[in-house]
């Protein structure tokens, strides 16, 4: 921590005359790029994949857009990037706009939400060398009453907060105000006890969050690393719970990287830029190695010579947490080396408006998919959308088992869940074995009658592998598998026993440059005439032909269920 105190600016150079008011801008983790500060400047706002020009009007009395851009001009992240460029234009043209902000005559539902105003302040108080070097001091006076109001709503608001990720940042925002403004240290106690029991609440035991949404951890990382370090540069001992977040939640944070440095797309994850990630990792004091099995979030992780598999094996949060979860009991995602392989579609971080429902669906998943249904059920009537604030899981799987052993041929994990017992009478099963070279992966997908039910309506179903976009699939003569070339030229084969094999579209959400097409190998059939389907991905040295005589030549064993 003989780093946290340079991260953390004394305002007492620009304002000496009044540093009773404001006192210190905390350290801002995340990435900028001083280009954006032009475009700024000429008015042109890009945000979530959409372009506002203002053509000489004020961006605060333009309609937006969408939502999301709403939310991300009214959050003043972008203030960053002007920071970044960091000249007397930028900064002229950076309080300028808070002035625009302050003197809009446009109300704004989404500029007064309780995850827009905790950004609000927090972007405010750690670009205030921006706002406030050179500045005179009635803009200092203005600035301070603008961010004093939105203080004050905040603090209003902690009443009726959405539960998860929105709650933790308004108490995160709140304890940056009783460290950053004077005064307000009457208040640093009454913050932090209420940030140290939602923190030993929202974070589970083995570091992941409530949600499930590996995203939560980046998100809440960026912002609770720069506290601890806020904490220190004001000679305040951080509260143990915030330090013992940090370090369960960093050994998570590797738990669902893949070897190119992405992360494993569940639960409403998106793309996370890896510099991002390496600047979270930079400040791991702990290096702890994650468990192989996430028992309180519900992953499981296999790792053997260069393959890693990373499995969904637990059930949907609560509903008021659920505003985001994926239906995507049993999916997994595969990668060898710094290829990814097999993925699930993720999230869009443009036009989600466009993208979320499909990306929830359990057909957005590497798993199975029962007559064309979800494993989980959302809200879809629009005017409970509307009383909920968005479409939570109402019903979904409740039994959701896993185990593994080790074995001598590899590690066999298996799983399932009864997403689709209530309406169908059905248990899926799904057996993962990586063998402990990492050349192959075996699996095995099962349809059950759950236990005093009986089989009942339709009967198809559907095993989807949706693929990287960077991996170029081609179906085998025989139809019976996909020949799969990955960006470094190892050549991977998909088989299926006695099975007729798709190759089908897909859509890769999660891409930083937005949605990119892709394929995704299908096997449809029918339950009750075939309720066992078995695969394998292998490491191939031959041909096409030659994998077919292969396979014709040697039946593979029956895995050791």
């Amino acid at each position: 921590m003989a780093h946290a105190s340079g991260n953390s600016v004394a305002l007492s150079r620009f304002w000496p005359g009044r540093t009773d008011r404001l006192l210190i801008a905390p350290h801002d983790l995340r990435t900028t790029d001083a280009t954006r500060a032009a475009e700024i400047y000429s008015g042109r706002f890009v945000f979530a994949g959409k372009i506002v020009t203002c053509h000489g009007r004020s961006v605060f009395d333009l309609d937006p857009p969408s939502e999301d851009w709403e939310v991300a001009l009214l959050g003043f992240g972008w203030l960053r990037h002007l920071r970044a460029a960091d000249s007397a234009i930028t900064r002229a043209n950076a309080r300028s706009l808070i002035d625009d902000w302050g003197n809009t005559k446009r109300k704004s539902a989404v500029g007064h939400r309780a995850d827009v105003l905790a950004r609000r302040v927090i972007s405010l108080l750690s670009q205030a060398p921006l706002l406030l070097n050179e500045a005179d001091g009635k803009f200092y006076r203005r600035f301070l009453r603008s961010l004093t109001r939105d203080v004050r709503y905040l603090r209003y608001t902690t009443l009726d907060i959405p539960d998860g990720v929105a709650r933790l940042q308004v108490l995160i925002a709140l304890s940056y105000v009783s460290l950053c403004l004077a005064n307000q240290t009457k208040f640093v106690h009454t913050a932090t006890k209420k940030l140290s029991e939602e923190l030993h609440r929202q974070i589970l035991p083995d570091g992941g969050h409530i949600s499930r949404n590996p995203g939560a951890l980046v998100d809440l990382l960026l912002d609770l690393l720069p506290l601890r370090q806020t904490f220190a540069a004001c000679n305040i001992a951080p509260p143990p719970a915030l330090l013992n977040a940090i370090d369960r939640m960093m050994p998570m944070l590797r738990f669902f990287r893949h070897g190119d440095g992405s992360f494993a797309l569940f639960n409403g994850m998106s793309t996370a830029p890896s510099g991002v990630v390496a600047t979270l990792l930079a400040y791991d004091d702990t290096h702890g190695t994650p468990m192989p099995h996430m028992p309180h979030t519900g992953f499981q992780r296999l790792d053997a010579g260069q393959m890693t598999v990373i499995a969904d094996v637990g059930p949907p949060p609560p509903p008021s947490l659920s505003h985001t979860a994926h239906a995507g009991c049993l999916s997994f995602e595969m990668s060898s080396g710094i290829c990814r392989i097999v993925v699930n579609c993720g999230m869009s971080s443009t036009s989600r408006d466009n993208w979320r429902a499909f990306a929830r669906s359990t057909a957005a998943h590497s798993t199975l998919t029962f007559h064309d249904t979800s494993s989980c059920q959302f809200v879809q009537l629009s005017s409970m959308k509307k009383v909920l604030q968005g479409s939570p899981i109402v019903s979904g799987p409740t039994d959701v088992d896993s185990r593994r052993e080790n074995l001598e041929s590899g590690t066999l994990l298996t799983m399932s869940h009864d997403g689709y017992r209530k309406p169908f009478g059905l248990i899926h099963r799904r057996a993962l074995m990586i063998a402990q070279d990492g050349s192959r992966l075996e699996g095995e997908d099962t349809l059950t009658r759950a236990q005093g039910g009986a089989f009942r309506g339709e009967d198809d179903y559907a095993l989807r592998f949706h693929l990287h976009p960077t991996v170029k699939a081609s179906r085998l003569s025989d139809a019976r598998g996909v020949m799969l070339v990955l960006p470094n030229r190892d050549v991977w084969t998909f088989e299926a026993r006695d099975q007729k094999v798709e190759l089908e579209d897909s859509v890769f959400l999660a891409g930083s440059d937005g949605p990119r097409r892709t394929a995704q190998i299908v096997i449809h059939q029918n339950a009750r005439q075939v309720s066992t389907v078995r695969w394998s991905f292998t490491r191939s040295s031959g041909s096409a032909s030659a994998t077919i005589a292969r396979r014709n030549a040697k039946r593979e064993p029956e895995l050791p269920l």
